[in-house]
């Protein structure tokens, strides 16, 4: 075997390994990057706020009109509104990619999915109002897509599907 040869295995070596290399940082990337989402998301919700809009969500009776749910909720609407542009927002993040809808759907399908269903008659009456379909588009979007997903895979609650963690499963 010449030199030649020699230095050609070793440079197709060296490009295999750097090829391997850069797919190994791009996947622990990838991990980071979902990692850090998930904290994100975490963090900015975590706030009393947040916390008092699910409560009053959560304690509307469902089939409400849009003027029922203003008037039951009374001066504290505005933290409701954040509420519904939060999943909106989300819903936006999840269609361009930018959150994985997993980390969304162990996260919040719950509360999207009830607030949706306590929320609908004022969106449906701001929509009709206003004369635009598009009023709350992402969070109507994002709660069918969390609906479509337990319809195919019902909900098994944390503490009884993690029952025996920690398993094999995968970290992030």
């Amino acid at each position: 075997m010449s030199v030649e040869s020699v230095f050609q295995i070793i440079e197709a070596l060296a490009v295999v390994i750097g090829v391997g290399f850069a797919m190994l940082q791009v996947r622990q990337y990838r991990r980071d990057k979902r990692r850090e989402a998930a904290m994100e998301l975490l963090h900015s919700f975590q706030t009393p706020q947040f916390a008092r809009a699910l409560n009053i969500v959560y304690n509307l009776p469902d089939g409400l009109s849009r003027d029922e749910i203003e008037s039951e909720v009374g001066d504290d609407f505005h933290l409701v509104y954040a509420l519904m542009t939060t999943w909106e927002s989300l819903g936006i993040l999840a269609f361009r990619g930018e959150v994985d809808l997993d980390i969304i759907d162990d996260f919040f399908s719950g509360p999207i999915k009830i607030s949706w269903q306590k929320l609908k008659g004022h969106v449906m009456g701001e929509r009709a109002l206003l004369g635009r379909d598009t009023i709350e588009e992402w969070f109507q979007w994002l709660t069918e897509r969390l609906a479509e997903r337990e319809a195919s895979t019902p909900r098994i609650p944390a503490h009884v599907a993690h029952k025996h963690w920690p398993n094999k499963r995968k970290s992030y």
